[in-house]
């Protein structure tokens, strides 16, 4: 028999070469309203883009990309 599970989101912004996790803070937050929810803690993610979701494991990882010091 197969059952159905919703998998839990988590959001990940890499910052100095290292991998943040962050947690969901509501179910009904769109990835763009979390983006907004951390922006005050993280001001990188007023101009970050989102990526994803994508699976793994169990759960499912939004990322946070950034752009600050790239060129070109």
């Amino acid at each position: 028999m197969m059952t159905a599970t919703i998998l839990p989101r988590v959001f990940v912004l890499k910052a100095r070469e290292q991998d943040i996790r962050l947690s969901d803070p509501s179910g009904a937050f769109s990835p763009e309203q979390v983006m907004d929810f951390y922006s005050g803690t993280y001001p990188i993610l007023t101009t970050a883009k989102i990526e994803g979701p994508e699976i793994t494991g169990d759960e499912m990882q939004y990322r946070f990309i950034t752009t600050l010091g790239t060129k070109g």
